[in-house]
């Protein structure tokens, strides 16, 4: 329980403590033109590296209601293992990447989302505070600045483990809560039959559904809609 404890201070620690600090590569000139929309987006557990399949299905919806507007996608870098304090990885480089963009490319619009563990990551960087049980050292300023969220268009969740199964797959895990800049810009998706976002849920087959059952289509059109006009599909 230290260890799980100490790996997740070290995790705020680095998220918190870089609050309104640029890190390196603000700090480069950007080599490529900056995207009209960036998606950030963390896989599931067990997918192969990249966004993995829902993630994919939400970009590809995204873009065909993005006509004419460039759309990057980063892949958040981490293990999305049944370890789940390795979750802590990902918030790192989500938020380490949103930062990066909202410095470098602040007329970007950026977009984050994840599916099952990676939702729980997206969530993650977002937070408002440290939860409760988790302190900082002293001298650390707290989470993010209310100048990164303006830069962030919207958030998408596929499958966010909810309270109970995060529990017990990981009790040191910190309780997933999405930051109160973000709440009305977020998109929170479970299938009501999904166990691992559901509390009623039974039917584990329908945690992988997210891809074919339309929810990307529907997240895709509540992250369309809050672009700014110029970047909604021009049908």
């Amino acid at each position: 329980m230290m260890r799980i404890f100490h790996r997740w201070l070290v995790v705020l620690t680095l998220l918190f403590s870089a609050a309104g600090v640029p890190t390196m590569a603000a700090s480069v000139a950007q080599a490529e033109p900056c995207p009209d929309v960036q998606v950030v987006f963390a896989r599931g557990t067990f997918e192969p590296v990249g966004v993995g399949e829902t993630g994919q299905s939400f970009v590809d919806a995204l873009r065909a209601r993005t006509a004419g507007r460039s759309v990057d996608v980063y892949a958040v870098n981490y293990p999305a293992s049944l370890d789940f304090a390795t979750a802590a990885d990902g918030v790192i480089d989500a938020s380490n990447k949103v930062r990066d963009v909202a410095t470098v490319c602040p007329d970007t619009e950026i977009v984050i989302g994840g599916y099952s563990q990676g939702a729980a990551v997206a969530a993650y960087i977002t937070a408002d505070s440290v939860p409760a049980g988790f302190a900082l050292p002293p001298g650390l300023t707290g989470p993010m600045p209310a100048s990164v969220s303006d830069h962030v268009a919207a958030a998408t969740l596929f499958g966010k483990p909810s309270t109970g199964f995060l529990q017990m797959i990981y009790t040191g895990a910190p309780p997933i809560t999405v930051g109160s800049h973000y709440v009305d810009k977020t998109l929170d998706l479970c299938i009501p039959t999904d166990p691992v976002c559901s509390p009623t849920g039974g039917d584990n087959g329908t945690h992988t559904a997210y891809a074919h059952n339309g929810m990307t289509d529907q997240a895709a059109d509540f992250v369309a809609g809050k672009l700014p006009a110029a970047d909604r599909a021009r049908t």
